[in-house]
């Protein structure tokens, strides 16, 4: 899937991402329930987070479900398997753009489009690793998330 902020055939990216799940859950007898399926779908739709209120609000319409765990349920499975991410700043949910991958992902915000990136790092050998040496602490997960403007809302932002 490319990666970064540049246009690209968005239908082959929703695509490839659905076989990839389908593919990874058959292999580990895990079930792409239909509500879970339909998550993930509207997580690759854009490349921007989605709160879980408003993936419930599109799930209650096309009646998937109209309580809150419903969304929640199908959030911890696609998150617990490497599929979509939790984007803290915003508390809202994003496809994962390298799934099935091993990676530490960072995260770049336009906080005016919420339009989301991943990319990936290596953050025991950057800074914050050689700060977590030093300090005797081992890191076991990290979450970075950089908040700024993307290249179409620079475009359209006045100097």
């Amino acid at each position: 899937m490319p990666l970064g902020f540049e246009k690209h055939d968005h239908s082959t990216c929703i695509k490839d991402a659905l076989e990839t799940a389908e593919s990874y859950c058959a292999s580990e007898n895990l079930q792409l329930t239909k509500t879970r399926r339909r998550v993930l779908e509207l997580l690759l739709h854009e490349h921007k987070a989605l709160g879980a209120y408003d993936i419930l609000a599109t799930l209650s319409k096309e009646g998937l479900g109209t309580q809150p765990p419903v969304v929640y349920r199908a959030l911890d499975f696609l998150v617990a398997n490497g599929f979509v991410h939790k984007i803290e700043k915003l508390n809202a949910y994003s496809a994962c753009t390298h799934p099935g991958q091993s990676h530490t992902p960072v995260f770049m915000i336009c906080h005016k489009c919420n339009a989301v990136v991943e990319a990936q790092t290596k953050p025991l050998r950057g800074f914050l690793g050689v700060a977590a040496k030093a300090a005797g602490f081992l890191i076991e997960r990290t979450v970075i998330e950089a908040v700024g403007l993307c290249p179409t809302c620079q475009e359209n932002t006045p100097a």
